[in-house]
C-alpha cells in the first residue's frame, strides 16, 4: 500500500510539505500524531487521526502516538474561539492512562519492525526549568512568525493568553525531540494543526539542520455543515460506558446519505476495489451501505460480541414480532441500553417483594396508563405484556421473580408502547 496514494483516493489528504511522497518511498519511515488527554475518552472525532496512523502502519511505516501529558496541561488554541479551562493534573493523568489503553485496540504495538509506539511528551519537559525552555526552545521562532499562524490570528481579537500562545513552541519542540530520539520525519494531524506542525519542521531545520515533513487531513464536516463527531446528544465516545455500542451503531445508521461516500472512505479498512464495487452494487441501497459500515466500525471499535448484542437490541426495539427469547438473550448492559431508548420508570425493590398487582404497577406506581380503568381495558384487550408474557387477568401479581438480571422488567401496552422498569435497592 502506498500511503500517499491511499490518502488521495480516500480524500484524506489536505496539505503536505514538498517532497513528502519521495521521503516515504524510501523504505520504512516513522511518523506521529499528538493527542492531548483533555477528555476522559477518545471520540470518533479522534478516529480520523487514528485511521491516519493505522493506514500509515498498514503501508509499512512505523506510527508513534504522542500522548500530551505536557501539552494537555497548556491547552491548544487551534480551532477554539476562547481560552480553554485547564484540567487538573490528576484528571489529565487519568485520561491519559485510559486513552493509552484505547489505542491498543487500533494499532499493532507488539509485532513487526513497524510496531507502533507510545510516547508521553511530559518526558521532554519534566526536568526542564523555565530558563532552559526560554533559551533552548523560545529563541527558535520569532513572535512575528508565531503570530502569522492561523490558530493564533483567529484568537488575537478575542484574547489569547501567553500560556496558549506558547503551545505552538511545545508542539514544535515535541517534533524536534522525536526527530532526534526516534528518527521521526513526519508529523500528521488535522488541517487546523498545519501551523503548529510546520513550526516543528522549522525547529528541526534551524536547530538540528534536519529535514522533516508535515501532512494534514481535511477537517471533516457533515453535509448539513455541522461538525463531525457529535450527535444531538453530544460527543460520540469510543468508550462503551460513555456511548453504548448500540448508540455508536445507530450514529452510522442514521448518517445523512450525502455523507456516506466520505464516511466510508475515511473509516473503512476495506480496499479501494472493494468499496468501489460495493458502491456500484448498492447504488440504490444507501441503507445497506450504512449498515455494512456500521457493522465494520462497531466490531472494530467495540467487538463482535457487542455488535451481535446491538442486533438483539435492535430486534427487540424495532421488530414488533420479537420473541421472549430475544428479550431473555440480552445481558444486563444490553437491557440498560434498551432502558435508555424507551420510556422508563424507577421503583424500589421493596415495592415488589410482597408482590404488586398489575393494575397498581401500571396506574399508580409507574403511570404507564392514566388510571386503573385504562389498565383493565388494556388487559382485557390483550394489549399488556410483562417480559413478553401476555397478561390475561387484572388480578395478576408481579413480584421479584419477574426481574431480568435482578434489575429490569419490560412492560408493553400494545405493539408500539414499550416501557422499562428499573428496580433499585
Amino acid at each position: 500500500m502506498d500511503f500517499i496514494e491511499e490518502l488521495k483516493w480516500r480524500g484524506m489528504l489536505h496539505n503536505s510539505t514538498p517532497g513528502v511522497e519521495q521521503a516515504l518511498s524510501k523504505g520504512m519511515k516513522t511518523g506521529y500524531i499528538g493527542f492531548d488527554p483533555t477528555a476522559p475518552s477518545l471520540t470518533i472525532g479522534n478516529f480520523v487521526q487514528i485511521m491516519l496512523l493505522r493506514l500509515f502502519q498498514l503501508s509499512g511505516h512505523k506510527p508513534i502516538v504522542l500522548m500530551g501529558g505536557a501539552t494537555g496541561r497548556i491547552g491548544d488554541p487551534s480551532g477554539k474561539n476562547k481560552e480553554r479551562d485547564l484540567k487538573s493534573f490528576e484528571e489529565l493523568d487519568s485520561n491519559l492512562s485510559f486513552q493509552a489503553e484505547q489505542f491498543s485496540k487500533f494499532l499493532d504495538f507488539d509485532k513487526g519492525p513497524n510496531n507502533a509506539e507510545m510516547v508521553n511528551n511530559l518526558d521532554f519537559y519534566k526536568n526542564m526549568n523555565v530558563l532552559d525552555f526560554l533559551r533552548d526552545v523560545g529563541k527558535t521562532l520569532t513572535v512575528n512568525y508565531m503570530s502569522s499562524k492561523e490558530s493564533v490570528k483567529k484568537r488575537v481579537e478575542t484574547g489569547l493568553s501567553f500560556t496558549e500562545f506558547s503551545y505552538q513552541l511545545l508542539q514544535a519542540y515535541d517534533f524536534q525531540c522525536l526527530y532526534e530520539n526516534k528518527g521521526v520525519i513526519l508529523q500528521m494531524g488535522g488541517s487546523d494543526q498545519w501551523g503548529n506542525i510546520t513550526s516543528g519542521t522549522e525547529f528541526i531545520r534551524k536547530n538540528v539542520a534536519g529535514k522533516a515533513h508535515a501532512l494534514t487531513t481535511p477537517l471533516l464536516t457533515k453535509a448539513d455543515g455541522t461538525k463531525f463527531g457529535k450527535s444531538e446528544a453530544g460527543n460520540i465516545w469510543l468508550d462503551p460506558k460513555m456511548t453504548s455500542p448500540y448508540k455508536f451503531y445507530q450514529f452510522w445508521i442514521n448518517a445523512d446519505d450525502r455523507d456516506l461516500p466520505t464516511f466510508t472512505r475515511y473509516f473503512t479498512l476495506k480496499s479501494r476495489e472493494e468499496i468501489e464495487q460495493r458502491e456500484k452494487d448498492l447504488a440504490d441501497d444507501p441503507r445497506e451501505m450504512k449498515r455494512l459500515l456500521a457493522e465494520e466500525l462497531t466490531v472494530r471499535v467495540h467487538s463482535q460480541a457487542d455488535y451481535e448484542a446491538v442486533l438483539k437490541v435492535s430486534e427487540l426495539l424495532f421488530n414488533k414480532k420479537a420473541s421472549k427469547e430475544t428479550l431473555l438473550a440480552l445481558d444486563e448492559n444490553s437491557l440498560a441500553t434498551v432502558a435508555g431508548e424507551i420510556p422508563g420508570f424507577k421503583i424500589a425493590k421493596a415495592q415488589l417483594e410482597g408482590g404488586l398487582n398489575i393494575l397498581d404497577l401500571m396506574a399508580d406506581v409507574t403511570k404507564i396508563v392514566g388510571s386503573k380503568g385504562d389498565a383493565r381495558r388494556a388487559i382485557k384487550g390483550g394489549a399488556v405484556a410483562v417480559n413478553k408474557d401476555k397478561i390475561g387477568s387484572h388480578e395478576t401479581v408481579i413480584g421479584t421473580d419477574s426481574l431480568l438480571h435482578g434489575k429490569y422488567i419490560m412492560v408493553e401496552n400494545g405493539k408500539k408502547n414499550k416501557f422499562m422498569i428499573e428496580v433499585t435497592d
